[in-house]
């Protein structure tokens, strides 16, 4: 009688080593270059030709410092802080607002609306870029930093309406009565109810954007010609052209760019996971 307990146990754990094994393969293959990367920013170009594998002996922490001043990633790196914080907040103020709309007002044409705005998740990018950057040049927008914002806001305000819109649908309407009965209007509603209660869910949108725009290249490298407004994926760029493929450089500022992602997840990864997992149970 004994025996059975230790079995089950033993079957428990035989049928967790295929999990196992994919979650370490997983790791390996997502986690590997990663590590590569970062043991490659602490050492020269020459050690990296001569050893791409070895261990930085000894370890070059003075480059990050001399990335930051002497070759411009410091200005890269705050012209993608301006790009990309101003979008995420535009993106994420329109979006919220629009979401709120669609999911608490009935009104003619609401489903329309909706396949429109939503419309923008099925086009590429590369199929909208020629009319933005014609818009922006007669604007007089082009080549700026308010420009690219702009161009990131349009592009990432469908996914932004879709993910908040399915959460703020799920909110009781007794709380949106109740708050009518208490006098608040319809914007005091969005700023007091919906919002903070919406709070996981504009987690995930903020993580999700700035992601995908701190690495965005297609619209920077089109609609910004002036080396001094580059922004990060840019300057890493073109500073592989100038300096001839300095590869030891070149991983210091890949270094400098993933920082502040991995921070942020960091900082909103559990708010990210309630938002994309609030849906499941109602």
């Amino acid at each position: 009688m004994t025996s059975h307990p230790i079995l089950a146990a033993w079957v428990g754990h035989v049928r967790r080593v295929p999990l196992l094994a994919f979650v370490i393969l997983y790791t390996i293959l997502t986690g590997g270059p990663f590590a590569w990367v970062a043991l490659m920013s602490l050492r020269t170009t020459p050690e990296i030709l001569d050893a791409p594998y070895a261990l930085p002996s000894p370890a070059h922490w003075g480059k990050f410092a001399d990335a930051w001043t002497r070759s411009s990633y410091g200005v890269y790196f705050w012209n993608s802080v301006i790009v990309v914080g101003s979008a995420v907040v535009l993106v994420t103020i329109i979006g919220a607002m629009a979401a709120h709309a669609l999911a608490r007002f009935e009104f003619r044409g609401r489903t329309v609306l909706r396949l429109i705005v939503l419309s923008g998740m099925m086009v590429p990018p590369q199929l909208v870029i020629l009319s933005l950057f014609q818009i922006l040049l007669q604007l007089n927008l082009y080549n700026t930093l308010a420009g690219l914002a702009l161009a990131y806001v349009a592009m990432q305000l469908a996914m932004t309406i879709y993910i908040l819109e399915g959460f703020f649908a799920q909110l009781p309407q007794d709380l949106f009565d109740a708050a009518r009965m208490d006098g608040y209007s319809d914007l005091e509603i969005f700023w007091r109810i919906t919002l903070p209660i919406g709070l996981p869910a504009i987690a995930t949108t903020v993580v999700l954007n700035f992601i995908i725009l701190w690495n965005e290249f297609l619209f920077a490298i089109v609609l910004l010609t002036d080396d001094t407004k580059r922004t990060l994926p840019l300057g890493i760029m073109h500073f592989m052209g100038a300096h001839q493929l300095d590869v030891g450089m070149i991983a210091t500022g890949l270094m400098i760019s993933i920082a502040p992602i991995i921070l942020l997840y960091a900082c909103c990864s559990d708010l990210m996971i309630k938002g994309m997992t609030a849906g499941a149970v109602r």
